[in-house]
């Protein structure tokens, strides 16, 4: 498990609550779960969950804290839980226009270029918070959804389809083409994201870039209108992930 990035269709999950989730999750494939003598005893209720539901699980292997430390990345928070499964089937953009239109709503939030697995991770833990049908990510230096990412997710990468594009302004095309309204998070917007009526707009993608760069100019200049956060304070800024979370409520309360 501490290879790193597996090629090989397989997920490295830790912390209870990416564990947890997976376990419960009948779209993963798990070959092993590994936990404490301690994590055990909190974790009785979620193999009791999968028995009800008739998951089809391994039998839990027992280690100690030092070994679980051995097995996974160097620093890992891991809670005395750790998981292998296959990784989720992924999802094409297309999948989520198909399905939006069997939806009231449907809000998709797209990263261009971040990279930072904390933040991607957040972000997720976010829209899964809020209601978010689905994230698109750029195929090229995107972290896999597992590690950290998916510890810090809280479980989120189990309830949010992601779709991976080559080309990010290509993509917002399609889902344009598909009826979605594209907002671009950026502060040169003249609206704020609160001043947005979004209730015309059934088919919602919000797009999010990097710290520093922002969203690149070719896919800022795709976006149907770039908005900005309302920050009075004299720290104008935001970590991405929390501006994502304060974008996709205003989304979700509007």
């Amino acid at each position: 498990m501490k290879k790193g990035k597996n090629k090989q269709n397989k997920a490295s999950l830790y912390g209870f609550h990416a564990v947890h989730e997976a376990w419960l999750n009948p779209e993963r494939h798990v070959s092993a779960l590994y936990m404490s003598e301690q994590a055990a005893k909190g974790f009785e209720q979620s193999l009791q969950q999968a028995k009800s539901k008739n998951l089809h699980r391994p039998q839990p292997t027992h280690m100690n804290k030092h070994e679980l430390d051995k097995m996974l990345p160097k620093g890992a928070v891991h809670q005395g839980l750790a998981l292998e499964a296959e990784n989720l089937p992924e999802t094409d953009i297309q999948d989520f226009i198909i399905a939006a239109e069997s939806r009231e709503r449907t809000v998709l939030v797209m990263l261009d270029q971040v990279t930072d697995p904390h933040n991607v991770g957040a972000i997720l833990r976010s829209a899964c918070a809020f209601g978010t049908n689905g994230m698109v990510l750029q195929r090229k230096h995107t972290p896999e959804l597992n590690g950290v990412l998916a510890k810090t997710a809280c479980g989120g990468v189990e309830h949010v389809p992601v779709a991976y594009e080559t080309n990010l302004s290509r993509a917002i095309e399609t889902l344009k083409e598909g009826g979605f309204f594209v907002i671009g998070l950026d502060e040169r917007g003249e609206k704020t994201i609160e001043q947005g009526n979004f209730s015309d707009n059934s088919k919602i993608l919000l797009v999010l870039g990097a710290e520093g760069p922002g969203i690149r100019r070719l896919v800022a200049e795709n976006c149907d209108e770039l908005m900005r956060l309302p920050t009075p304070g004299p720290i104008q800024s935001l970590n991405v992930s929390n501006a994502a979370a304060v974008a996709l409520f205003s989304v979700a309360k509007n």
